[in-house]
């Protein structure tokens, strides 16, 4: 098949396919990006940048703004999927991922062509992200659903242009209106357990400003892509205070970016780090709380075989990697008892789970499982097996190129 992909930063998603895709060496895969990949692609594959025209009008109104982005986004790509149709490109499959507006007007440069899309998220106005954390959602009920209903504009224009969809997650899938799930099949990115997994024998790591994380330390971990209270910085940053009084020997180490947020609201007084730390200044010890910034995969996953305890909140959202990937390490997990969680955490079983918005509980269930040694390796053990048994790259990545190829070949429709 000819298969074009469509991502503002490929591979994303779509790396450990595009890689199994190249090895069927029958294949030819074209790929539409802005950003400079970050990961390195497999030979044969044909990568075409594009920019940008314009960027947001100065007067555009506050509710428009994610629109016309996404329209902007759209168009780009779309000039980029015409030059490719004029030279020739007529793809059998487009595989895209509609979150920045990318795919919105590809079905109007090749109308016949199937298009798979990625779903990440449908956003509600209740029961949900939007006003699950009311300390940082000041906006009146009636604001909170008029932002969520025009941020749901394009996905609607998404849905009605994909052919199918494809999800990892359950939890993710429902957040969809019923009437389009039934055209959205849930199947998991896949995690690398062969990386990923309990290493007794792991080196000690050094850190940036010249601190080592020894085997032998008591370390408690916690991952934000950015530190922001959608990830629960908040919380965790609260319970600090208590973990070290519990566990005084212990090191916390806080992994992420400590400028700008990924998801929600900018902090209004700076950064959020910084104004949950000035919480809680002169009650902890702040040279055992290390914040080590973004990391290069190889370490973070070293990180996470050296972790004693590994805590993980969310917001009713997205369900990060970073979960998967501490389970799949054989991390003791401490996580928030949301939905996201839910789907792969069983309280006792093979994690902890503890209320979003209690810095306490997550403090007592941290210092449970640093001096309950058996405890955590049983949870921890029991993680993996959940990691290798649902979410492993091996089981999800045949589940990903069977679908590639019944969307392709117009047998789901």
């Amino acid at each position: 098949m000819n298969i074009l992909f469509v991502h503002q930063s490929f591979p994303g998603q779509y790396l450990h396919l595009v890689n199994a895709l190249a090895k069927q060496s029958e294949h030819k895969i074209v790929a539409l990006t802005i950003n400079p990949p970050s990961d390195c692609l497999p030979p044969g594959l044909q990568l075409v940048r594009y920019s940008l025209g314009r960027g947001n009008s100065a007067d555009v109104h506050p509710l428009a703004m994610e629109t016309e982005s996404k329209v902007i986004r759209g168009e780009a790509c779309a000039r980029a999927a015409h030059s490719l149709k004029e030279q020739g490109f007529m793809p059998d499959l487009i595989c895209a991922h509609p979150g920045w507006g990318e795919s919105l007007f590809l079905s109007d440069i090749w109308p016949q062509v199937p298009i798979l899309s990625y779903q990440e998220f449908y956003y509600k106005a209740e029961g949900s992200d939007s006003d699950f954390d009311p300390e940082f959602q000041s906006d009146a009920p009636w604001e909170i659903r008029a932002k969520v209903r025009m941020k749901n504009a394009y996905l609607q224009l998404a849905l009605e242009s994909s052919t199918w969809n494809v999800t990892p997650t359950a939890f993710q899938r429902s957040s969809f209106p019923v009437q389009w799930q039934q055209k959205i099949s849930t199947i998991h990115d896949g995690i690398r357990t062969d990386l990923a997994y309990p290493n007794k024998n792991v080196a000690p790591i050094q850190l940036s400003e010249g601190r080592q994380i020894n085997p032998t330390d008591q370390l408690i971990t916690f991952v934000n892509r950015t530190l922001e209270p959608y990830r629960g910085c908040h919380t965790f940053i609260r319970a600090i205070p208590r973990i070290q009084q519990l566990c005084p020997h212990a090191k916390i180490l806080i992994v992420g970016q400590t400028s700008g947020v990924s998801y929600g609201k900018v902090c209004p007084g700076g950064e959020w780090k910084d104004q949950f730390l000035a919480e809680i200044d002169g009650q902890y010890d702040p040279d055992l709380v290390l914040f080590s910034g973004s990391m290069v995969y190889e370490k973070f996953l070293r990180v996470l075989q050296l972790s004693k305890v590994h805590v993980y909140l969310t917001y009713p959202f997205v369900l990060s990697w970073s979960l998967l990937e501490a389970m799949s390490s054989g991390c003791a997990v401490v996580a928030s008892d949301t939905l996201p969680v839910r789907e792969v955490i069983q309280h006792g079983v093979n994690g902890l789970l503890v209320d979003f918005f209690s810095p306490n509980d997550v403090a007592d269930y941290v210092s449970d499982l640093i001096h309950d040694r058996a405890l955590a390796v049983q949870l921890g053990l029991a993680a993996r097996h959940l990691v290798l048994d649902r979410y492993s790259l091996e089981k999800c990545l045949p589940r990903h190129l069977s679908l590639l190829q019944l969307v392709g070949t117009g047998s789901l429709f």
